[in-house]
């Protein structure tokens, strides 16, 4: 205000910031700090529990307070970024590079994929693909795909594959 020579009515005008916010100076509550002793006890001796059932603890606590205040106080405190255990589905080492397939037959890959007939029944197909060559090597269709099916379809397209490549033809 004093740079540019405005009075602090035009400069709340511009800003469009009431006057009353230029002088209002916040009242600290005595209660916060109490609470949130509070709030790092329950988390550190419950480590599992987010603010939601830190929320819950407190108010069979008796405390009158509302989840909005916890939340505030609980990412004040930094509990917001406590690390948890981790889950089971998230892998525990991590991934090896792929191997670059310079020839057919090298590495393979198998998926399932399903689909609805027009009556309303499902059946499934095991679908087996070459990674170099993009061919599908073997597809196994029906209602149900068990593991025993897996492995006959995989043992057959071994062996087929094994007769060839003693021909050399299974390169090509």
């Amino acid at each position: 205000m004093e740079e540019y020579q405005v009075s602090l009515l035009r400069a709340c005008a511009l800003m469009l910031l009431a006057k009353s916010l230029w002088y209002y100076k916040p009242k600290e509550d005595p209660l916060n700090e109490v609470l949130t002793a509070r709030i790092r006890e329950i988390a550190y001796t419950r480590v599992r529990y987010g603010y939601w059932r830190i929320y819950a603890v407190l108010r069979r606590e008796n405390w009158e307070v509302n989840h909005k205040r916890v939340y505030r106080l609980y990412k004040l405190a930094g509990l917001n970024l406590r690390s948890k255990r981790p889950r089971r589905s998230r892998a525990a080492a991590h991934r090896l590079d792929r191997i670059e397939e310079i020839r057919p037959h090298q590495c393979w890959s198998m998926d399932f994929v399903s689909d609805q007939l027009l009556d309303g029944r499902c059946f499934r197909a095991l679908t087996v693909v070459d990674n170099f060559t993009r061919r599908c090597l073997a597809i196994h269709a029906g209602g149900s795909i068990r593991g025993q099916d897996v492995v006959e379809v995989v043992d057959r397209r071994i062996a087929s594959c094994q007769i060839l490549l003693s021909n050399d033809s299974c390169l090509n």
